[in-house]
């Protein structure tokens, strides 16, 4: 069954906690670079004496250097994975992934799912580019680099299960219901289609946050986690 990681996009750490009070189940959490600028390193710690899964997600993106010493500083806090952009290039995942030891799994992001192909062509500064095609060499990258997997969009899963093989994870943001909002996500699916693609870890936050009855709709995600993968 992939693993479910509830995103703690919220205001601060004080929120994050009576929320994860109220819901049964949760293994894994998101620490995103909002709560983390306000809360620091000892919300991470206060997650772990939990007995949670951390999933550090503040997509490193500097020259090698740097980027080791952060890995290195997440690995000693104990987190169980982290991202980096693999825009940064190989040099700078191959340091990274030395500093994760065997301890810190590092998933490299690809494109994120807020882009379609003209939002990324216009990052890029490119002519038209084919997403997919993007997503597919940026994780022939990571896997060269030696990274633990990747982070795609839904629409991109099986195309990045086939380049990693069985054993790489690959994390799913954009999880979404049929009844669920997209907000800012270009390119959504439900649990059930990315977990029969492949995905090992889906991340799921505002269908959560914003829901009237928090537990019930994690719940669901649990279960169609759980029977897509039966």
């Amino acid at each position: 069954m992939a693993e479910v990681i509830l995103a703690l996009d919220l205001p601060g750490g004080t929120e994050a906690l009576r929320l994860l009070d109220r819901l049964s189940g949760v293994r894994w959490v998101k620490v995103g670079s909002i709560i983390m600028t306000r809360e620091g390193p000892v919300f991470i710690r206060t997650l772990i004496e939990r007995g949670l899964h951390v999933f550090l997600d503040l997509k490193w993106h500097d020259i090698p250097s740097t980027v080791a010493g952060a890995v290195a500083a997440a690995r000693d806090f104990g987190v169980g994975m982290a991202t980096l952009h693999t825009l940064g290039g190989l040099a700078m995942m191959e340091a990274a992934a030395t500093a994760a030891g065997d301890t810190l799994s590092l998933v490299g992001v690809t494109v994120l799912t807020s882009h379609d192909a003209k939002s990324y062509s216009q990052a890029l500064g490119r002519g038209t580019v084919n997403v997919a095609e993007e997503v597919k060499r940026q994780a022939r990258t990571a896997t060269a680099a030696g990274l633990a997997g990747v982070v795609c969009s839904p629409s991109e899963v099986s195309l990045v299960r086939s380049v990693l093989g069985e054993g790489g994870r690959i994390v799913v943001p954009g999880i979404r219901r049929g009844s669920d909002a997209r907000d800012d996500q270009a390119r959504v699916a439900s649990a059930k289609d990315a977990v029969g693609d492949g995905a090992t870890h889906l991340v799921v936050g505002r269908p959560v946050l914003q829901a009237a009855d928090p537990a019930v709709v994690f719940q669901e995600f649990l279960e169609e986690a759980r029977c897509a993968a039966s």
